[in-house]
């Protein structure tokens, strides 16, 4: 319920958008995000993808919430907003309006107490804006990592918040709900929010922390290909150690993550993301990872790792470069790879 004790209203729009910031709310909730929208007292005006209503009756919705006779407490926008051509917005019309999203965003969110950007595409520009972006695809207030975008450096919401970025590609369906239920109950302030306009409670952790792999990454015993159960931050591109989010620390779909899926970590929740040149190969300047733990010297790193390796155990160092257990633990520890 919001603040009044009344029923409180979102509308979801979609703008370039693959869906999949949806597909992951879909999975929010022991009973389905459904229920746990009536639960939370949420009323969910209309969303593109899961609503009944078509044609003139989410035509009816829109006015209604534009001109103010249906009150608006959560405006979010999946998808980055498409300004071309020429600042036009006509690269992505919502159908039937004749008008685009870039348009219709610019308009709801000043009737909207607070505006969430759903994924990173809706929060910074995100893969509509990767290479030389012809459609002009940006976040709602920031491109890039840079503020501006759709809305503008300068855009507070009703009751005074700028774009809530709940950042990821796609992000954890708790990340969004919880910063729903937050807005809700009014437990999200400006100075919840990180630099990027990243709720903290997501923003002040790693995907690091809790990584299956941590073992491995201490001794820097390094996976060589694919599918082997070392650490993917030396060779294969992974980037947990500097990628905000409680990725590792709690389940997706029921207990998953990427870096448990044998997968390298690629910063979905940061601005830029998209522009990797090569997700699953690990940047190198004379050796050295050039993407090293922002919140460590690199001399440093560099003089630990190099004592770390010298100090492996023969079956940490022997697993890493394997798909499965070859050395289990032993009450010794096992004895340093030669």
């Amino acid at each position: 319920m919001s603040r009044t004790g009344e029923m409180t209203n979102v509308l979801w729009l979609q703008g370039a958008s693959c869906g999949g910031c949806t597909m992951s709310v879909l999975e929010s909730g022991s009973s389905g995000w459904f229920d746990e929208l009536r639960q939370s007292g949420i009323n969910l005006l209309w969303h593109p993808s899961v609503s009944e209503e078509t044609g003139e009756e989410v035509l009816a919705v829109l006015k209604a919430v534009r001109d103010g006779t249906v009150r608006l407490d959560l405006l979010l926008l999946e998808g980055s907003v498409a300004r071309g051509p020429d600042n036009t917005g006509r690269f992505n019309l919502l159908a039937g309006t004749n008008r685009s999203i870039y348009s219709w965003m610019c308009d709801l969110a000043q009737r909207a107490d607070y505006v969430v950007a759903v994924g990173s595409c809706a929060a910074y520009g995100g893969v509509p804006a990767a290479g030389s972006n012809p459609t002009d695809a940006v976040g709602l207030q920031f491109e890039g990592g840079d503020l501006g975008g759709a809305l503008g450096a300068n855009f507070r919401s009703r009751l005074g918040l700028p774009v809530i970025n709940v950042a990821g590609c796609a992000p954890h369906p708790g990340w969004i709900m919880e910063t729903l239920l937050a807005l809700t109950s009014g437990d999200l302030a400006v100075t919840d929010l990180d630099a990027y306009g990243r709720p903290k409670f997501v923003a002040n952790h790693l995907a690091h922390h809790g990584c299956s792999r941590n073992e491995f990454y201490e001794f820097k015993a390094s996976a060589e290909t694919m599918s082997q159960r070392g650490c993917l931050m030396e060779h294969l591109g992974c980037k947990a150690t500097q990628a905000v989010g409680d990725c590792n620390q709690r389940s997706w779909n029921g207990g998953g993550s990427c870096t448990k899926g044998g997968y390298a970590c690629i910063a979905c929740t940061s601005p830029g993301f998209e522009g990797a040149q090569n997700f699953l190969e690990t940047a190198k300047l004379a050796g050295i990872p050039v993407g090293l733990p922002t919140d460590m010297p690199k001399a440093w790193f560099v003089a630990l790792a190099a004592l770390s390796k010298s100090a492996t155990p023969r079956r940490v160092r022997t697993n890493a470069t394997s798909d499965h257990v070859v050395v289990p633990p032993g009450r010794s520890g096992g004895k340093r790879a030669p």
